[in-house]
């Protein structure tokens, strides 16, 4: 677990390193580039000066030899013909130089003339004197330099000032949440939080709150399953105890006490069963997301519930909308939420009475629905806690646990309320796509 100091250290570390050579990389463009200008500039200069002899002096040798020290003041250039053999080659490029004194120049030799008596070529060469203009590029590099380092140590106290600011409010998440246990599950106070951490913030409370009801509900689990494993074993020790204080036992009052044992028992491997139902769903909540056609999904579902609702002589509709939709999830999870809603609506609802199962999408959720004509729910009830049963209910209550759990494993919400017009039950699932 790294410190907050280390935290800090490594951020302003990467920091610093990212933003100074992010400098240094647009001053080394901006030098090369005027580096590059201003040698253009010269060399462009300098063949000016060639192409301006050319055009002035038709006699070039007598006029450069007289008017020498004129073009080296006005100028600024050092003008010569030089010549050398006809098979000689001399560059004709512009050549740079430095002399002992750091004076910088540069020259360039333009064939002029070839005289083919004496076998020998001319060539015009004119030299200039640039060392002001190499020391306004040592100048501006100098400049670049010092702007740099400059630059980086506002960088570094920038990124100090920039890196408290932004872990400030982090520590203050970590030291809520370091302080938290199973017992003290709270919510992180937004308010003291920069709006950029209201999200990140939210998503923890939404955890939070997540696992606040989870610990609830296993607790609440694990006392009922207590209950409803000890009322039966009350029973059933009752049962024996009051049958062998019996004097002259007869037949049938043994096959009484059995059968109550078979009673209590059943109810025992009930809750036992819905028990081991909770362990493999949450073995499901470890099952890979995967991309399926939620429509043919349920399609394929809805027709096994065709035929039972065909053997109980009561009316399956079916309304499945859209088309086709393909969504991201976890089947297993999916189609436990949906069989509880359709197992539950065919326990309640008579015979000859209608069921309708709907699904619809509305903007970027998933609903799906199942309407019953039963008797309802009772409102005030938390019905989606462990071991909580509707009034003469058959079950031991842990459907609806069950499916709020797995909706929740989905981020999907389970709703549950009577029909306005108080003849059955709406059981809605709104799953985010």
């Amino acid at each position: 677990m790294f410190s907050k100091k280390s935290i800090r250290t490594n951020f302003l570390i990467q920091l610093s390193i990212a933003m100074a050579m992010l400098l240094m990389f647009f001053s080394t463009i901006i030098y090369a580039y005027i580096n590059y200008t201003l040698d253009k500039r010269m060399d462009e200069q300098l063949l000016d000066h060639a192409n301006y002899l050319f055009a002035t002096y038709p006699n070039l040798e007598e006029s450069i030899t007289s008017q020498k020290e004129i073009l080296r003041q006005t100028l600024n250039i050092d003008a010569s013909i030089i010549t050398a053999d006809e098979n000689s080659q001399i560059d004709a490029k512009i050549i740079k130089t430095k002399n002992k004194h750091n004076q910088h120049f540069i020259e360039i030799h333009i064939p002029y003339k070839t005289d083919k008596v004496t076998k020998t070529k001319k060539y015009l060469s004119i030299k200039s004197n640039v060392t002001e203009s190499r020391e306004l590029q040592t100048g501006v590099y100098k400049t670049i330099l010092f702007v740099n380092i400059v630059g980086v140590l506002i960088i570094v106290i920038y990124a100090y000032f920039l890196s408290s600011m932004l872990l400030s409010p982090i520590n203050t998440i970590r030291i809520k949440l370091s302080n938290m246990d199973e017992h003290m599950l709270k919510n992180i106070d937004v308010s003291s939080l920069p709006n950029e951490f209201y999200p990140v913030a939210k998503a923890i409370n939404g955890l939070t709150s997540r696992i606040r009801n989870y610990i609830k509900y296993q607790k609440e689990l694990f006392i009922g399953s207590a209950h409803e494993l000890k009322t039966p074993l009350a029973v059933m020790k009752t049962k024996n105890q009051v049958t062998m204080l019996k004097k002259d036992l007869s037949i049938d009052q043994l096959k009484d006490a059995i059968k109550q044992n078979i009673i209590s028992i059943d109810e025992m491997n009930k809750a036992v069963s819905s028990i081991l139902e909770f362990g493999r769903q949450e073995g499901a909540h470890l099952e890979e997301r995967q991309n399926i056609d939620i429509i043919e999904f349920l399609k394929r579902k809805m027709e096994g519930f065709k035929l039972l609702a065909e053997s109980q002589k009561k009316n399956f509709k079916c309304d499945i909308n859209p088309e086709n939709l393909t969504i991201n999830t976890q089947p297993l999870l999916l189609n436990q939420i949906v069989q509880n809603f359709v197992q539950n609506s065919f326990k309640f609802t008579p015979k000859n009475h209608n069921i309708w199962f709907n699904t619809k999408l509305l903007k970027d959720h998933f609903i799906i629905e199942v309407i019953d004509e039963g008797r309802g729910i009772e409102e005030g009830k938390d019905l989606f806690a462990p071991f909580v049963r509707s009034k003469d209910s058959s079950g031991v209550g842990l459907g609806l646990f069950l499916a709020q759990s797995a909706a929740e494993a989905l981020g999907a919400t389970i709703t549950l309320k009577n029909r306005n017009d108080d003849k059955g039950t709406i059981a809605r699932l709104i799953l985010p796509i």
